[in-house]
């Protein structure tokens, strides 16, 4: 049986990191990294185009979480609280014990190591302390920042089809400590 239970939120801390919760004041952060043409080239999402936009999806994240549906971090460098980036679980399974993973990072954070460890300790907790089975990710086949990060992290590529899109490439990683 899964823990999902994301009360009170649970903050993650590795050697650079800390993985919080997001809150109002990151507004210009999560508006640049929704209205970035860049870093919104493989997502098929709107684009922000106001800070009420990034305010409401902050707002909209934190009531999944509270409501245990998924669980979106802030990725902070070390003890600012500024943030770079995040990362969420979503799409959880009960029955099948899975979710899905997704991540995006600043720009001038990009190629720093910063996701891949981020992303390490989510896995971490996913399989954990969530007791989660499995763990899928969706990558556009052009991103290939992407691809290489779920690949440095073990993912590895689905032989199911990422229907109806075949632009993306569906990647898994299932818990070894408990397979």
């Amino acid at each position: 049986m899964l823990n999902k239970t994301f009360t009170p939120f649970p903050i993650l801390t590795t050697e650079r990191l800390t993985l919080r919760q997001p809150v109002i004041n990151d507004e210009q952060e999560i508006f640049t990294l929704r209205s970035d043409s860049e870093i919104n080239k493989y997502l098929d999402r709107q684009i922000s185009n106001t800070i009420e936009d990034a305010r409401n999806f902050i707002n909209k994240v934190n009531e999944n979480t509270n409501k245990n549906n998924s669980i979106y971090w802030a990725i902070t460098l070390g003890n600012t609280n500024k943030l770079v980036g995040t990362v969420c679980l979503f799409g959880f399974s009960a029955e099948n014990d899975k979710c899905e993973i997704g991540y995006e990072l600043l720009t001038n954070f990009q190629g720093k190591g910063i996701m891949k460890e981020a992303v390490e300790k989510v896995i971490d907790y996913a399989f954990n302390t969530i007791k989660l089975e499995k763990i899928e990710a969706l990558s556009h086949r052009d991103n290939m920042h992407s691809i290489k990060l779920l690949e440095k992290c073990s993912f590895k590529t689905s032989d199911e089809p990422a229907e109806p899109d075949t632009d993306l490439i569906g990647y898994y990683l299932t818990n070894s400590i408990r397979n």
